[in-house]
């Protein structure tokens, strides 16, 4: 884990630079998709919950994950068949990663980060535009 200082733009140009973007997202996709069908299935991302997210999803009770895996399988999964295709989760990490750059803002916040997590990336992306 990092302290990082981020802003709402980082977050922003992260997302609008589409090949480094969605190299990182591949990336966590493949790290989900613990059976390598090519789909995340609720089973997928229970599995690797942590991973997936924050500890505050893990101090969730199983009602609230399970209203939350509704959610995200009613918005994201676009074909309805059940599973999150690399396609949906580019477009679901997107959103993700767009929404915190607009709660953010304008004015730098030092945050904690996991080493690999899209976020984390975010900042890497930026330092390396900036030097």
């Amino acid at each position: 884990m990092s302290v990082a200082c981020l802003e709402g733009p980082t977050l922003t140009e992260f997302v609008e630079d589409a090949e480094a973007f969605d190299k990182c997202v591949d990336e966590q996709f493949d790290t989900l998709d613990t059976d390598n069908d090519g789909e995340l299935s609720r089973s997928d991302l229970q599995t690797r919950h942590g991973r997936f997210s924050s500890v505050e999803f893990e101090l969730q009770s199983k009602e609230e994950i399970t209203s939350m895996y509704d959610t995200l399988f009613e918005t994201f999964d676009a074909d309805g068949n059940g599973t999150i295709d690399r396609e949906e989760f580019r477009s679901l990490m997107r959103e993700i990663v767009l929404a915190k750059a607009r709660g953010i803002g304008l004015s730098p916040v030092l945050i904690i980060l996991q080493g690999d997590s899209l976020l984390m990336r975010a900042v890497e992306h930026g330092l390396a535009k900036s030097n």
